[in-house]
């Protein structure tokens, strides 16, 4: 019988108070921990940033309490590279060129480490608050994407700020709703659309279903209005992932030919319906053709320009970045940027991630990125009561992958927090794939 690996050093002050006796917010821990994330999931689009605040330190406090009374139990892959990028995040503030504006942007890494965290442990001791997490989620979708779509029939004028008479798709109207930006609108509706999708599979009861399809339905329809292109290609990824996931695992006890034929057929018919509507429907067309006429288009020129200066500051620091964080980048890039190109960011996560941490943080977040997909992916086969959320996970994280190849929306807490939703899942779910594929 082999004995328990040890505990980590970094975990070991985890349960020192775990024999102390117990008060009334010990007993409770789940049922507060778990109204605490809905209240964060569901505010996402509709608080304000204080009120965003105020939940994420609350969440932050409770794991802490509840990490005092609870043992570590090994350190997963996917909390071994959390844990690799905290250090080289840690490492790159103490070398920052502007450690203070550094220093704000690490206490946003930990203030959203502690939300995951206090998310994995309770879907690790309650795996019934994935479906209440996502009820409250959907919630928020359903309003944000009512009001954008609302938008359509209000008065143009404000949406028409959006539309850039400089662009090959000048005119179109994006709507942004609640998040007064067409592409954060997008990013945020990006990751909920497969996990609505699992929703509507998994849960049992027609409200229930009618509640997760019309999620999917009208927050689909609002992420195409957005015109948001990186959206449109996140969209696309994150759907063709999970039916691929869900077509592989629905057809194991097939006959061979069809198990192998079917997936290719899927993805046939998928990029057949997304041909037709690409040449067939005018504003989608322009949009998407907007891609390809590279300097042309005044967003694609921005771009590239932000990237040629962020090549710069990866070039001149290549080991420990700049610090993480966007005050950081604000005081930095102006020493690098071309002329008239003032940027927030640089439009690119792993353009980021090397500017902010080096050439080690984008390797680390690289391999991040592939523990938690194979993390997912071993669960495929699975029928445990996380294994399909897994699935619907690893299709966030490809559809965020590609979107955030020319953006940085993903940085927000709208979409952010999200994303650590779906990392909590994957590392909470059991190797084994214990119990039911039910609520």
């Amino acid at each position: 019988m082999t004995s328990p690996a040890p505990t980590p050093w970094l975990l070991r002050w985890q349960g020192v108070l775990a024999n102390t006796p117990a008060g009334p917010l010990s007993s409770r821990m789940p049922l507060v921990a778990g109204v605490v994330l809905c209240a964060l999931m569901a505010g996402l689009p509709l608080v304000t940033r204080a009120g965003l605040s105020l939940l994420i330190l609350a969440s932050g406090l409770l794991w802490l309490v509840w990490a005092l009374r609870t043992p570590a139990r090994g350190l997963s892959p996917i909390n071994g590279w959390l844990l690799v990028v905290l250090a080289l995040a840690v490492l790159a503030t103490g070398f920052s060129p502007v450690p203070a504006a550094a220093a704000k942007g690490l206490l946003k890494l930990l203030s959203y480490m502690a939300v995951y965290a206090l998310m994995r442990q309770l879907l690790a001791a309650a795996p019934v608050w994935w479906d209440r997490i996502v009820v409250a989620l959907l919630a928020g979708e359903l309003v944000t994407s009512v009001i954008g779509l609302r938008q359509l029939y209000a008065n143009t004028s404000e949406l028409a700020r959006w539309a850039d008479p400089n662009s090959v798709a000048s005119g179109t109207v994006r709507i942004y709703s609640t998040l007064e930006n067409p592409n954060l609108l997008g990013g945020y509706l990006l990751p909920i659309l497969p996990l609505a999708i699992v929703a509507l599979l998994r849960w049992p009861g027609l409200a229930r279903k009618l509640y997760a399809l019309a999620s999917l339905v009208l927050g689909a329809s609002a992420l195409v209005l957005t015109y948001s292109r990186g959206a449109w290609m996140g969209m696309v990824a994150s759907l063709a992932v999970i039916g691929l996931l869900l077509a592989i695992r629905q057809t194991q006890t097939w006959p061979l030919l069809w198990r192998r034929l079917f997936p290719l057929l899927l993805l046939g018919g998928g990029a057949l319906i997304l041909v037709l509507l690409v040449t067939q429907v005018e504003p989608l067309r322009v949009r998407a053709m907007s891609l390809l006429v590279g300097r042309e288009d005044s967003s694609n020129n921005f771009r590239i320009n932000v990237w040629l200066a962020a090549l710069d500051m990866i070039r001149d620091r290549p080991w420990l970045g700049i610090g993480p964080g966007n005050t950081a980048f604000n005081l930095i890039y102006p020493l690098y940027q071309q002329p008239k190109f003032n940027a927030l960011s640089t439009y690119s996560i792993p353009l980021e991630l090397a500017v902010e941490a080096g050439i080690p943080g984008l390797l680390a977040g690289i391999g991040l990125a592939l523990a938690s997909i194979r993390a997912g992916l071993a669960q495929w086969r699975q029928s445990g009561v996380l294994a399909l959320p897994c699935l619907a996970s690893v299709a966030v994280i490809a559809g965020l992958m590609v979107q955030g190849l020319t953006d940085t929306i993903f940085f927000r807490p709208e979409v952010q927090l999200i994303a650590w939703f779906c990392l909590a899942t994957l590392a909470a779910a059991p190797a084994s794939g214990r119990g039911t594929d039910r609520p």
